[in-house]
C-alpha cells in the first residue's frame, strides 16, 4: 500500500518534468512544450521512507515517455546527477526528487516486482486522519514467478539512446525511456493505461 497526502506541490510533478525532460537527450521534448500525463503508478518501499512513482507522459500525439521518480526527505548521497528538482510538499515538507534509475530503492522494488510477478501498489489517500482508496491511473505487472528476490543496495547506470541500463548485483534492468520500441528478451514489467494502451517498460534480459 502506498499512502499519499492531499497536498500542494511546488513545483508540481508535471512542472518539474517539463523543465527536466528537455534537458534529456533521449526525450525529444522541446523547451516550453506542453506535457500531458497519460498514466502513473507507484511501488511500495519496504522501509516506508522513499516514494517510488513512475510517470507516463507525452507531448501531443508524440510517443509516451517513461519517467520513474523517487521522492526523498533528504538528499541521496552520490546521486547529484540524477536530481530532477527539489519540491515543497505542503504536508511532508521539502522533497528531493530523483530520476529513479539512479536510486537503489527503485532498482530494488522494480526488480522484485518483475521477478516475482508483482504489481503496482494500492493507493491510499490520507484524509483527516483516515485513509481512503485512491484513484488508479495505470497498472503494472511483472512477468516472473520467483518466490522472492535479493535486496539491491547499489546501482550503476548507463544510457544509450533512449534506453537506460541499471546494473546491479542481481542483474541488469533495461529501462525503456520511450515506449513502443523493440525490447530485449527476458522477464518484463508491463504497464497498461487508458482504454487499451499497454507497453513493456522494463526488462531483465535473459
Amino acid at each position: 500500500m502506498a499512502v499519499i497526502h492531499q497536498a500542494q506541490l511546488t513545483p508540481t510533478k508535471l512542472e518539474a518534468l517539463s523543465d527536466w525532460l528537455p534537458r534529456q537527450p533521449w526525450s525529444g521534448v522541446a523547451a516550453g512544450a506542453e506535457l500531458l500525463q497519460v498514466g502513473r503508478f507507484r511501488f511500495d518501499d519496504p522501509a516506508g521512507e522513499v516514494g517510488v512513482e513512475t510517470m507516463l507522459v507525452r507531448v501531443g500525439e508524440g510517443p509516451v515517455l517513461q519517467a520513474p521518480l523517487t521522492y526523498r526527505a533528504a538528499p541521496l548521497e552520490g546521486a547529484e546527477e540524477f536530481l530532477v528538482t527539489t519540491m515543497d510538499h505542503s504536508v511532508l515538507g521539502p522533497r528531493w526528487v530523483y530520476d529513479a534509475v539512479g536510486d537503489p530503492v527503485y532498482a530494488d522494488v522494480l526488480h522484485r516486482a518483475i521477478v516475482t510477478g508483482g504489481t503496482e501498489a494500492d493507493i491510499q489517500v490520507a484524509v483527516d486522519g483516515r485513509f481512503e482508496p485512491g484513484p488508479k491511473f495505470a497498472t503494472a505487472r511483472g512477468s516472473g514467478s520467483a518466490s522472492d528476490a535479493p535486496t539491491i543496495t547499489s546501482v550503476q547506470v548507463a544510457t544509450v539512446g533512449a534506453v537506460t541500463t541499471i546494473t546491479t548485483a542481481a542483474g541488469d534492468l533495461v529501462v525503456q525511456r520511450v515506449l513502443g520500441g523493440d525490447v530485449p528478451a527476458g522477464e518484463t514489467l508491463t504497464a497498461s493505461w487508458g482504454d487499451d494502451h499497454s507497453a513493456v517498460l522494463v526488462t531483465t534480459p535473459s
